[in-house]
């Protein structure tokens, strides 16, 4: 079962890093400038630090040229993490 989270993009940031707003909801900070893709880049890097999964399992479902994005991590290509994402976020 895919976990959708809402995360606010931070780009240019002296700082790369995540913080818990809410349930669901982060704010990610990034170095990179959102020219090209590259904030989204570094924010499914991020991500996918934070939760230790692949890359692969954190896409965008909305929000590529928005600050505010929702993420879809799939739980299904990384089994063992997904206990981990949902308690998580509880």
């Amino acid at each position: 079962m895919p976990v959708h989270i809402t995360v606010k993009v931070q780009p240019r940031s002296s700082k790369p890093g995540i913080e818990k707003t809410g349930e669901r909801e982060y704010k990610v900070r990034v170095k990179a400038s959102p020219d090209k893709g590259q904030a989204n880049a570094e924010v499914i890097e991020l991500i996918a630090q934070h939760f230790h999964i692949p890359r692969s399992c954190v896409k965008i479902a909305r929000g590529q040229t928005s600050r505010i994005k929702m993420l879809i991590i799939d739980t299904e290509a990384d089994r063992t993490r997904a206990s981990f994402i949902v308690k998580d976020d509880a």
